[in-house]
C-alpha cells in the first residue's frame, strides 16, 4: 500500500546540520532564528518554556518531543520566570554539550536538541502540508531517535552521513505519525487520520498519472462530490485537484533531478498526455521550462533539448486536461 506520509519525507530529504544537549539551571531565555529550517528537541530532566513566533508559549516538561518543520522564530526558556528582554548565551563544556542560566551548582533542566535542512527545493511546497508545531508526550521511541541522533552526528564512524539521513527519515515520519493524537487538526497528519480522505490521498499518490476527477476521488473517498470536496479544502487547506497538481510537480522536479528519462515520459509518469503539455504546466507552476530545470540540477536527460512549443495550441491542450482533471 502506498504511503503518502513516508513518500512526502523521503521526498524532503532532511539532512543533519547540529545536535546538542543543554542542561541549565536557574533563569534563563535564548531566542533564534532558524530560517525556516526544521528544529527539534526531548526534554530528558526538568522543564521549559518554548515560543515560536506569533503563537502561544508552551510548557515543556520531562518526556516531551516538540518538532517545528519550518521554525522561523524560536524562543526557549526556564521555568522560572524571566525578563523577556533577557537573552542568555549557552557556554560550551564540551564538543555537544553546553550549559546555559546558572553555571555553577546542581542543573535543573536537560534537553537534547537538533536542527537540520530539508534537501529538496519542493520544501516550501511539502513542509506547509506539515502541523506548525508537533508536541508529543511520553514517546520513548522518539527520544531514542533523538539521543542515536545526537551521538552520530558527534562521531566520524563510517558510513555516519547515510546513518543520519535513514534516522532523520525515521525521527519526522514517527513524529508526524505520532502527532495525529496529539491536536493537530489541519494538514496532511490530520487527512490521513480521516478513513475517508486517506483513502483519496492514497489513490493519488498510487496513481499520480491517472485522470483524476473530483468525482472519481469522491468515489474512492465513499463520499458525495461536494462533502469530499469541502471537507478535503477544510482539513488539508487546499482543494483536492491543487493538492494533487502540487503533488505530480514535486513528482516531476524529483524526476527530473534524478532520472536518467526524456520529458516526454517524465510528462507520462506525472499525468500529462504530451511533453508539450507537460512543459507548459511544469514552466508556469516552477518558472522554468523543465529541461533547463533538469540541466540547472545536474541531471542527465535523454531529450537534452527543449521542446519547440506552439504556445497557443500547448495552452489549449493544458486548459483541457485541466477542465478534464477538474471534473467540468
Amino acid at each position: 500500500m502506498v504511503d503518502p506520509l513516508a513518500e512526502i519525507v523521503l521526498l524532503l530529504k532532511p539532512t543533519a546540520r547540529f545536535s546538542k544537549q543543554v542542561v541549565g539551571a536557574g533563569p534563563w531565555r535564548v531566542s533564534r532564528s532558524d530560517g525556516g529550517d526544521p528544529f527539534y528537541c526531548v526534554v530528558i530532566e526538568g522543564g521549559c518554556r518554548l515560543m515560536l513566533e506569533g503563537s502561544d508559549t508552551v510548557v515543556l516538561q520531562a518526556g516531551d518531543f516538540v518538532l517545528v518543520p519550518a521554525a522561523y522564530g524560536v524562543t526557549m526558556s526556564s521555568v522560572h520566570e524571566v525578563d523577556s528582554t533577557t537573552h542568555s548565551i549557552p557556554v560550551e563544556l564540551d564538543k555537544g554539550f553546553y550549559r546555559i542560566g546558572v553555571q555553577h551548582g546542581p542543573t535543573d533542566m536537560r534537553i537534547l536538541a537538533g536542527h537540520c535542512s530539508f534537501d529538496s527545493p519542493d520544501a516550501a511546497l511539502l513542509v506547509p502540508l506539515m502541523p506548525q508545531l508537533i508536541h508529543i508526550r511520553g514517546e520513548h521511541r522518539l527520544a531514542t531517535l533523538v539521543r542515536m541522533l545526537g551521538e552520530e552526528s558527534r562521531d566520524s564512524r563510517p558510513a555516519r552521513d547515510l546513518v543520519l539521513a535513514r534516522l532523520l527519515d525515521v525521527l519526522f515520519i514517527e513524529a508526524l505519525r505520532s502527532a495525529s493524537g496529539s491536536g493537530v487538526d489541519r494538514g496532511l497528519v490530520q487527512a490521513l487520520s480521516d478513513p475517508r480522505l486517506a483513502a483519496a490521498i492514497r489513490a493519488m499518490h498510487a496513481e499520480p498519472a491517472r485522470g483524476w476527477t473530483i468525482n472519481e476521488l469522491a468515489r474512492e473517498a465513499a463520499l458525495s462530490r461536494s462533502a469530499f470536496f469541502d471537507r478535503f479544502n477544510r482539513v488539508m487547506g487546499m482543494p483536492p485537484m491543487e493538492y494533487l497538481l502540487a503533488w505530480r510537480m514535486a513528482l516531476a522536479r524529483d524526476l527530473l533531478r534524478h532520472g536518467d528519462i526524456g520529458i516526454a515520459e517524465v510528462a507520462q509518469r506525472v499525468g500529462y498526455s504530451s511533453a508539450s503539455t507537460f512543459s507548459v504546466a511544469f514552466s508556469r507552476h516552477v518558472g522554468s521550462p523543465p529541461a533547463r530545470y533538469a540541466r540547472s540540477a545536474g541531471a542527465g536527460l535523454q531529450e537534452q533539448e527543449e521542446t519547440h512549443l506552439d504556445p497557443f495550441e500547448a495552452s489549449r491542450k493544458e486548459r483541457t486536461e485541466g477542465a478534464s482533471a477538474l471534473g467540468v
